[in-house]
């Protein structure tokens, strides 16, 4: 089974060397949206669209699917 992974995002914000909170302000979106991308939640498309605009890159730099076995190494 697939399931979404951020790690690509945190990855990029410690290259821009930004903390959670400056994407939140930089994209305009919701400490909760922050929250589930934490742990790998679900988030809107929308919101997706908003930190890729504030970090200039595409949605395949922040996001990825990976195997669940994965997520428990």
């Amino acid at each position: 089974m697939k399931t979404i992974c951020y790690k690509k995002l945190w990855k990029l914000l410690i290259d821009k060397d930004m903390k959670k909170k400056d994407l939140q302000k930089a994209a305009k979106i919701s400490s909760a949206s922050i929250t589930k991308l934490g742990k790998n939640e679900n988030v809107s498309t929308e919101t997706l669209i908003k930190i890729c605009n504030a970090l200039d890159c595409d949605i395949c730099d922040i996001v990825e699917s990976r195997d669940s076995s994965m997520e428990l190494r």
